[in-house]
């Protein structure tokens, strides 16, 4: 089943009508509501409740839902953020723009984007730390073709659908690169994702760009196409990830790790509650759970041990540094951003991975 409400929800839609959807808040602390049996236990309590409060961490954190976000969902459902002591707010935006604009501006302390959105950020400025690696696509995006298109080659002088604003613009411009290709040597349509897959199932474009479930959907549906290249053969392509203020990090240590741990104890219950966490998921993306089960099989959810290798050990196929740099050096080339950009691996802070409570 496919709901509309899910168009927007793979940070797409740079050209969409700014304005947050709304915030979601978890709590750790709440004022108590009873009457006291006496004064002396009023004082006592008022105490121990305001000290509570007084030392709870505070933390806001700007995206748009996204499957990969499932951990960050099962945490504040089942109460993990706050089991650390962190009253933990998440802000759903309508477009990436807007979180971008949001945590540029000082309004956000953190935000869960993909790759391309870090670069941009380096871009414009931002002091920004990497703390934990959220998910790498591994076949959730891709591309469908026509099967008289037998190779990427074979894209030459045809039209694509691709979304210009996004993620899928950006895969597509890596993997023409691959095979040898520009943008010049293509024509590129803007259209947005499941209007892509729409417009391949019709024949309007003998290639398209999309994901996840529109990818799956539209390659089931065409009898003479399929999935030609999936993110599968580039899984550092596109990678999601927690990141961080530079300042709030350093002035709010405890409050990271609290973070960090939270997801992932979501994660572990993901993995030991798997029906529930479908629910929970299920309720915070308005699909179905069947629906999130098949979409997280197109991503991977990195573990501690692999986190650790994605952000710290450069030898592994794994490491996120030096796809992330190339992918800096790529966007410039492109004109996707205004300068050079500095080693974006100086960014990442394993610290909180390293030392999480798994």
């Amino acid at each position: 089943m496919t709901h509309p409400l899910y168009k927007i929800r793979r940070r797409h839609a740079l050209q969409l009508l700014a304005g947050a959807s709304g915030a979601a808040l978890l709590h750790a602390c709440q004022p108590s509501t009873e009457a006291p049996a006496d004064s002396a236990a009023t004082d006592s309590e008022a105490t121990e409740e305001t000290a509570a409060i007084e030392t709870t961490m505070s933390m806001s954190m700007g995206t748009a839902p996204w499957v990969g976000q499932v951990p960050l969902y099962i945490a504040m459902e089942k109460g993990f953020f706050a089991e650390q002591g962190l009253d933990f707010e998440l802000r759903n935006f309508g477009t990436s723009g807007d979180y971008l604009s949001a945590f540029l501006s000082g309004n956000l302390d953190s935000v869960s984007l993909v790759s391309s959105e870090a670069v941009t950020l380096a871009d414009g400025g931002k002091d920004f730390k990497i703390v934990l690696i959220q998910d790498n696509s591994v076949g959730g995006d891709g591309i469908l073709a026509k099967d008289s298109i037998t190779s990427v080659e074979d894209f030459k002088g045809k039209k694509i659908a691709a979304d210009t604003s996004g993620v899928s613009y950006f895969f597509l411009l890596q993997v023409l690169k691959e095979a040898g290709l520009s943008k010049d040597d293509v024509t590129i349509v803007n259209t947005e994702p499941s209007a892509a897959a729409a417009a391949f199932q019709s024949n309007s474009v003998d290639i398209a760009v999309t994901y996840a479930p529109y990818l799956q959907e539209a390659a089931a549906a065409v009898e003479d196409g399929g999935i030609i290249y999936d993110s599968s053969k580039m899984p550092t392509a596109i990678i999601d990830m927690y990141l961080f203020d530079a300042a709030y990090v350093e002035e709010n240590p405890e409050a990271v790790q609290a973070f960090v741990n939270g997801i992932f104890m979501g994660l572990d219950f993901l993995s030991t509650n798997e029906e529930e966490a479908l629910e929970i998921g299920a309720a915070a993306l308005d699909v179905e759970p069947a629906d999130v089960a098949g979409d997280l099989e197109g991503v991977k959810l990195p573990d501690k041990a692999t986190n650790i290798e994605m952000m710290t050990e450069p030898d592994s196929d794994l490491y996120v540094g030096e796809p992330l740099n190339e992918l800096a050096a790529f966007l410039l080339e492109e004109g996707q951003i205004e300068s050079e950009v500095p080693d974006l691996s100086t960014t990442f802070d394993p610290q909180f991975v390293e030392a999480a409570s798994t």
